[in-house]
């Protein structure tokens, strides 16, 4: 891939709106044949390219629009995981009175947010992702980005002990089974041509920022060690032997971290800056790191890039919006904020994007596209701004 200064991207999810969310229940109950429902995903992720391409974002992806949320649709690609809403969890969950304070976090109905476990032995049928990419591909002459599950988080998603352990040993062995399957579907996304892959771990966060005790709605709090040093070991593991999977002279190897995506409501979501995950960066052999940075709950940039291991050694994708408010960012701070980066590494090593998806679960997007189109528009022109005064 060409590299320009300051590319820009979005992180992955768009709003799926009401039309695909009714096809969905009408496919699901027979009354539409998949032929009918594939077309209007045709449509719908169309649109999303032609908003990109309007508003000139350097790299395209697809919004994710025919997945059910951003970890839970691999249940229908997987043989071996099933698919159970948070309440169904319920019955198989020993601390149910833990389960139940986590529910009760929660901005959306537990019946409504489906997760993927593991209910038998993996199977790789051959396409995670490798579809949507073709056809964002036919879509769009641009680079492109395929996003997926970070390894970590699917395995530890998926790992409900009274249901898993009939079939895995423990959630390491699961975890082998999930790098196996990964770096098959990363052959075949390189076969295809992808110039960007990215793997989201946004549940990293809550390793450090909890102390131990689960807050969020994922599932994947459940099978936390107690010992978060432990537990980022095993994660690290995770991560690298997937990313050791990309050639990098075909692909650039990313990762996405957030503190969390459900809610508009920053008080819930988890605080704190990224220097307890710096060893894990630096050891995990990611090219580009795609972090949340516009609010102020991710800490100070220079605690990140102030470290040796990271400063010039991978591209820095730089949280600049905040998907959870409507308000358009003001150019201006977007520019500032990006000026402070460079204030630590170098003008190739600087990319933009926003903070994290703009959807996150199917039945309830963070945002809108008239606010979508807004906020995007200004990720541009600050962009632009930086082009201009540093090409």
């Amino acid at each position: 891939m060409k590299t320009s200064l300051f590319n820009t991207a979005l992180i992955g999810s768009m709003p799926r709106g009401k039309e695909i969310l009714m096809a969905r229940r009408k496919l699901s109950a027979g009354l539409i044949d998949n032929a009918s429902y594939e077309k209007l995903i045709d449509e719908k992720t169309k649109e999303v390219v032609r908003l990109q391409e309007d508003l000139d974002v350097d790299i395209i992806t697809s919004g994710e629009i025919d997945r059910d949320n951003y970890v839970s649709f691999i249940s229908e690609k997987l043989g071996g995981v099933s698919q159970m809403s948070m309440a169904e969890m319920l019955d198989y969950v020993d601390d149910k009175r833990e389960f139940e304070n986590i529910l009760n976090t929660l901005d959306v109905p537990a019946s409504s947010i489906k997760n993927a476990i593991c209910t038998g032995k993996l199977e790789y049928k051959g396409d995670i992702v490798a579809s949507e990419l073709q056809k964002l591909k036919s879509f769009t002459n641009r680079p492109v980005k395929i996003t997926m599950p970070g390894p970590y988080l699917v395995t530890r998603s998926m790992w409900l002990a009274n249901v898993s352990s009939n079939y895995y040993d423990s959630k390491e062995d699961l975890g082998e089974d999930v790098i196996e399957i990964f770096k098959k579907e990363i052959t075949k996304l390189q076969e295809i041509g992808v110039d960007v892959i990215q793997f989201d771990e946004p549940v990293l966060t809550e390793i450090v920022f909890t102390e131990g005790r689960p807050r969020t709605f994922m599932c994947a709090s459940l099978s936390q060690r107690k010992d978060p040093t432990e537990e980022l070991e095993f994660a690290t593991h995770l991560i690298k032997s997937v990313m050791e999977g990309i050639d990098k002279d075909k692909s650039i190897a990313s990762m996405h971290v957030c503190r969390g995506n459900w809610s508009k409501d920053e008080s819930i979501l988890l605080t704190g800056a990224y220097t307890p995950l710096i060893d894990l960066f630096a050891n995990i052999n990611a090219d580009l790191l795609s972090l949340e940075f516009s609010t102020p709950r991710a800490g100070e940039i220079k605690s990140l890039l102030a470290d040796e291991r990271l400063r010039n050694k991978i591209i820095l994708g730089l949280g600049v919006l905040n998907p959870r408010f409507d308000e358009k960012e003001d150019v201006d701070v977007i520019y500032n904020r990006a000026k402070e980066a460079l204030a630590f590494i170098d003008k190739e090593n600087l990319w933009l994007n926003p903070d994290c998806g703009f959807a996150t679960f199917s039945n309830r997007p963070v945002n809108e596209y008239e606010n979508i189109r807004a906020k995007v528009g200004a990720m541009i022109k600050a962009r632009d701004r930086l082009r201009a005064e540093y090409e």
